[in-house]
């Protein structure tokens, strides 16, 4: 009985004319069952799952949006990210583009600093290349990090406008280079019911140290992603899974601060 219920309503999506949403229906069908069977799921907590569903709509406004923190809390962001990331072993992996980044930031010189807040100073360089070992010139960098306070730019009205965010444009022979601070840990929101959720499983809310980045170039695959923290304890339990081994990066004690080098390699858009 089961089995055919199931079938019975795969089925009835047939007449569906968009071949895509009659792909996605019928496998959301399918799993859903099973899951439903594979952990007997009783009338009760179906009801709790409705609630907590209904409540993390009702937290969602303008600014923020509780689904794509269950998203991320769940893994399935970053699932994501893997599937719809062009892979290519030579290749700087993705990240997570997260809920601050922030289009319309102005362009600032070769080795500007974007840190209008105190904080240990770090001077972040490196080269963009393409995956055969080209370095790719005007290509567009943007940045953005967190406060000292956990905090960024654009959810902390006492921050200045466009603290700890920046454009660049690569040298001729791919350089980019900038000052900054050392990111810090923060906690993704907790008054909400994935807060509520990750507390009832025993679940940390934190995100390692990490600065964004995105990189643009005429002719590559535009290249999202981060770099974290090795000395952050969260750096091997990040709440929302963003970090890859990959992106991890030592931050070298120097007499002015810390040093940060890290270069980045893009895909050509026909190898994609």
């Amino acid at each position: 009985m089961n089995e055919s219920l199931t079938q019975s309503v795969t089925e009835s999506f047939g007449q569906c004319a968009d071949a895509r949403t009659k792909e996605i229906v019928i496998a959301l069908v399918r799993h859903l069952h099973a899951f439903a069977r594979e952990v007997n799921l009783t009338h009760d907590e179906w009801r709790k799952g409705i609630e907590f569903l209904t409540a993390t709509g009702k937290k969602c406004d303008g600014i923020r949006q509780e689904f794509i923190l269950l998203s991320d809390t769940l893994g399935l962001s970053i699932v994501l990210d893997d599937i719809n990331q062009h892979h290519d072993d030579a290749a700087t992996e993705s990240s997570l583009l997260g809920p601050f980044y922030r289009d319309g930031v102005k362009e600032s010189a070769f080795g500007a600093n974007i840190a209008q807040s105190d904080g240990e100073p770090v001077f972040f360089h490196g080269t963009v290349r393409d995956v055969e070992g080209k370095p790719v010139a005007d290509a567009l960098i943007e940045v953005w990090q967190t406060a000292p306070n956990g905090m960024y730019e654009g959810q902390d009205p006492d921050q200045p406008e466009g603290n700890l965010r920046g454009r660049f444009r690569t040298h001729a022979d791919g350089a980019y280079a900038f000052h900054s601070i050392k990111p810090t840990s923060y906690p993704i929101p907790t008054d909400g019911p994935v807060g509520q959720m990750l507390v009832a499983t025993g679940r940390h809310p934190m995100r390692p140290a990490h600065i964004h980045f995105r990189i643009d170039a005429p002719g590559y695959e535009s290249l999202t992603t981060a770099l974290y923290s090795s000395d952050d304890p969260s750096v091997n339990s990040d709440a929302v899974f963003g970090v890859k081994a990959s992106l991890v990066i030592e931050y070298v004690a120097v007499k002015e601060g810390y040093d940060a080098a890290r270069d980045f390699v893009l895909i050509p858009r026909e190898r994609a």
